[in-house]
């Protein structure tokens, strides 16, 4: 498998299971009805352990664009490899999202709430402030970054060996620090699903909160560069 595509399933796998959880537990007339944040904050983080288990040996398992630009910038990558890193992954995050529509695509007919529907593609805050949300997405992606620097060998990124406790960084994160935004943490993650809501036919949608969408991407970039110039100076 080459880095490209591996980072394109990977991806897609990432957010197919993730957003998976989400529609699982918030959708109506599935078996998960009713569970709690604690199972989406599981899912996540099984699937990171997954995702990353499955593609370490080809790609180094970024599967996030700010994983990505982070390493570059902690010299850990490749800054030529980057474009092509990012594309791989916002593609496989999009089609992520459009099977997590087609799969729950009878569900997502039966839920009358459009704010539940958008949830099951990408994240919104608890109480909306601009400068809080993007401070706590600052906050989990530092943690995170952080923890992927120590984790990742310096010729390809994250050894198979370290998929369990990535994904125990994940479960972490989401227990500790899920509660503000929802944690998104990568554009793949929220950005490309964002696009899939609001080009699938998914019936009573709403608009899909646009004014909100920059600080998931943003917030997260600025962490992941905090953890790479602390990660530097550190060393």
């Amino acid at each position: 498998m080459s880095p490209l595509i591996a980072e394109f399933v990977g991806t897609a796998l990432l957010v197919l299971l993730g957003n998976g959880a989400v529609a699982n537990v918030l959708l109506a007339r599935t078996k998960g009805k009713g569970a709690d944040l604690i199972v989406i904050v599981w899912g996540w983080a099984m699937v990171v352990f997954v995702a990353v288990y499955v593609t370490a040996s080809f790609s180094g398992a970024h599967l996030n664009p700010v994983v990505t630009v982070s390493l570059a910038l902690a010299g850990k990558f490749a800054w030529s490899k980057v474009p092509g890193y990012v594309a791989a992954q916002m593609l496989g995050g999009m089609a992520g999202a459009f099977l997590v529509w087609l799969a729950y695509r009878q569900h997502f007919s039966k839920t009358d709430d459009p704010d539940v529907k958008l949830a099951c593609f990408c994240t919104a805050p608890a109480i909306r402030s601009v400068p809080h949300n993007v401070v706590t997405e600052m906050i989990c992606t530092f943690v995170l970054i952080l923890g992927v620097l120590y984790l990742a060998s310096p010729q390809v990124g994250l050894g198979a060996l370290d998929a369990l406790p990535v994904g125990l960084l994940v479960l972490g994160i989401g227990i500790s620090l899920g509660g503000p935004t929802g944690y998104a943490m990568s554009p793949a993650r929220d950005l490309a699903p964002r696009l899939m809501h609001a080009l699938l036919p998914i019936p009573g949608k709403r608009g899909s909160d646009w004014r909100y969408a920059w600080i998931p991407v943003c917030g997260p970039l600025a962490g992941g560069a905090m953890a790479s110039w602390v990660y530097m100076h550190m060393h």
